[in-house]
């Protein structure tokens, strides 16, 4: 644990020359824009420079020379980000516009295949739908784009070549984005068959120090190995170039089997240390680019007080990320809840309770969290199709939670307009 806090001290080094302490400058100010009442912690970029606007919605910057701009993006969570350029003026004020995002999810085959994307494309029309979280990494290791990042590491050799692929992703986040669309890249990070074929050492070993394999037959990354990290923070910045809104990872956890060897002691500090150290290196990395950064957790992480196993502690994830987004599917929560032994009978009552316990625990408002939501059949309890009145229930928990919106889970990628909120 020694190398970890020695790895988190000195990303806070790292970080300190990006902030302005300067008692001089130009005074900005950033606003709702339509309140007019000021943001606090809003996170303002420009170039290599970072500062976080005050109580008052305020912050400095260095003093411009006349007939100079400084380009500037600023992000807040619940709010669209804002480019825009601070002139030498007595007082610059940045508004910012409310945003909530209400998403479909598209796999990396999704993407691909122009029948599933069009579909989707047609959901805005028709239904709430603003945004697509859509796989930039899955859960195979694939990606819908040629991947750099993947090729170096050496992953890219142990996919099939005939995988989905979308030959110029940019082109396409722009063309989402002219459709006024909020994008999510969603990055599967340990759960990676691919990467654990290119590099054993970083695989997670059974008892008998074995390769282990989960219930699919996949391999997964040591999450206690630094770097290996780096890897999936070398595509979330490929994400950030290709203009995502915001990126979203996944499987950051250990895998929810007993008896795994990892390289430090299988202890709750460790597992805790080891996803709070990814997260802070990502944060990290991905200052420059000012992307919204999320985090996948699971639903009963809600409720337990321990790290549930995994390295998932609900207290330690608010100030790495903008958005927690617990999966608030009712088919998983196989224990219920208290008073609550059959959820797919009370899908809002698992949202909005779940929501509820993580924000008395964390002391977070509603704006700070966005769930997934259940979109497929039950495989849990009744095995009944999740239609209007189930997907409704829960969107509306949400909702009446001030969440950041929210986003539907269909792994087959098909979403019925007529079940979707309007």
């Amino acid at each position: 644990m020694i190398r970890r806090w020695l790895f988190w001290s000195l990303a806070l080094v790292l970080l300190q020359p990006l902030t302005s302490t300067a008692a001089d400058g130009l005074a900005a100010r950033v606003v709702d824009a339509t309140t007019g009442q000021p943001i606090a912690g809003a996170t303002v970029v420009s170039a290599e420079r970072v500062w976080v606007s005050d109580r008052d919605g305020s912050f400095l910057v260095p003093d411009l020379a006349p007939g100079t701009a400084l380009a500037v993006s600023v992000r807040a969570p619940g709010y669209a980000r804002a480019q825009t350029s601070i002139l030498r003026a007595a007082r610059e004020t940045i508004a910012m516009t409310r945003f909530r995002p209400k998403a479909v999810y598209l796999s990396a085959y999704g993407i691909s295949s122009r029948v599933l994307r069009d579909a989707a494309l047609a959901l805005p029309e028709r239904t709430a739908v603003n945004a697509f979280v859509i796989d930039v990494k899955g859960d195979r290791g694939l990606t819908p784009y040629r991947s750099r990042a993947r090729e170096q590491i050496g992953a890219q050799a142990h996919v099939p070549s005939n995988g989905p692929r979308v030959e110029n992703l940019t082109a396409l986040v722009k063309s989402l984005h002219d459709r006024g669309l909020y994008l999510i890249a969603r990055i599967v990070v340990f759960k990676d068959d691919p990467l654990a074929q290119a590099h054993p050492a970083w695989a997670v070993r059974d008892a008998q120090g074995a390769v282990w394999r989960d219930r699919e037959q996949l391999r997964w990354i040591d999450p206690t190995i630094s770097a290996a990290w780096m890897h999936n923070i070398d595509v979330a910045e490929e994400a950030a170039r290709m203009g995502f809104d915001e990126i979203q990872f996944d499987y950051l956890r250990f895998p929810d089997a007993q008896g795994l060897q990892f390289q430090e002691a299988d202890t709750a500090e460790n597992r805790v240390g080891a996803i709070t150290g990814f997260l802070t290196a990502a944060r990290e990395r991905l200052l420059r680019y000012n992307v919204y950064i999320s985090v996948d957790i699971f639903g009963y992480v809600c409720w337990n007080l321990n790290d549930t196993a995994i390295g998932q502690q609900l207290e330690t994830l608010g100030e790495l990320v903008d958005y927690i987004s617990p999966m608030l599917y009712p088919s998983g929560f196989s224990r219920g809840l208290p008073g609550c032994e059959r959820p797919t009978q009370h899908a809002d009552e698992i949202v909005s309770r779940s929501l509820a316990q993580a924000m008395r625990r964390t002391g977070l408002p509603g704006v700070r969290f966005r769930p997934w939501l259940q979109a497929f059949r039950d495989y849990a309890f009744d095995h009944r199709d999740f239609g209007a009145a189930e997907i409704r229930a829960q969107t509306d928990a949400a909702d009446s939670a001030g969440t950041d919106g929210w986003m539907l889970w269909n792994p087959r990628n098909r979403y019925d307009p007529a079940a979707l909120p309007r």
